[in-house]
């Protein structure tokens, strides 16, 4: 697997202000941009071909990606005039992503998951992998169950989506809607079996909000000393 989709046109709402005049996937944490972040951790990981769509300030995310040329990959840019939500941004990209299967990372997360194995993901039936982490404060009741490496609908031992997945082009099937969320295209798989999952530990953090990302540096900062 070489190809692999940043999802950076949203617009950073409950960034602001830090979001008034930048893309949230331009913020910096620790002196690097969450983009930066992405871009050099999937580079390092194996992949080659990086799509990445942009719609909200799409022109500071097009003149700071370029092609890709000074990370050692290329860089394929999915502009959208208003953005198209997860679901309808990812299939507008699919025909830059020439692969069954693809990587997706959502640029506003931040975690030391080994993206490394990603590239190792092979979804056969499946049409997705999910990488789930324990439930945030501020999201308590998680979104699926995992367990045994399956993805489930149970009530009990639910985790949260990190944001980090592998998809699969078939995923997508039969969706014609412009717009369009994530969730139902999920949901949907989930019900049929066909969606592959793990748990992940380490370290993540949605940087959702400004008290979230002072919080991150906060704990990187008494990481580092």
């Amino acid at each position: 697997m070489k190809f692999a989709m940043i999802l950076a046109a949203g617009e950073g709402r409950r960034m602001r202000p830090l979001t008034n005049n930048m893309p949230k996937p331009l913020i910096q944490v620790a002196g690097k941009t969450l983009l930066e972040r992405h871009i050099e951790g999937l580079v390092s990981a194996g992949f080659t071909d990086l799509v990445i769509n942009a719609s909200y300030l799409s022109d500071q995310v097009v003149a700071f990606c370029g092609d890709g040329q000074q990370w050692g990959c290329r860089i394929h840019l999915s502009l959208e005039e208003t953005p198209l939500e997860t679901a309808g941004g990812i299939r507008k990209a699919l025909p830059l992503l020439k692969e069954e299967s693809f990587a997706v990372v959502n640029g506003d997360v931040f975690t030391d998951y080994p993206l490394a194995r990603l590239t190792e993901v092979e979804l056969g039936d499946d049409m997705a992998h999910l990488v789930m982490v324990p439930n945030p404060e501020h999201h308590p009741s998680g979104d699926f169950a995992v367990s045994d490496a399956r993805v489930g609908t149970g009530e009990s031992d639910k985790a949260t989506f990190s944001g980090l997945s592998v998809m699969s082009h078939r995923l997508f099937d039969g969706l014609e809607q412009d717009f369009a969320p994530l969730r139902p295209l999920f949901d949907r798989a989930i019900a049929s079996g066909q969606v592959s999952g793990e748990l992940w530990s380490g370290v993540w953090s949605d940087v959702g909000t400004p008290q979230r990302l002072s919080e991150l540096e906060f704990r990187l900062s008494s990481n580092a000393r």
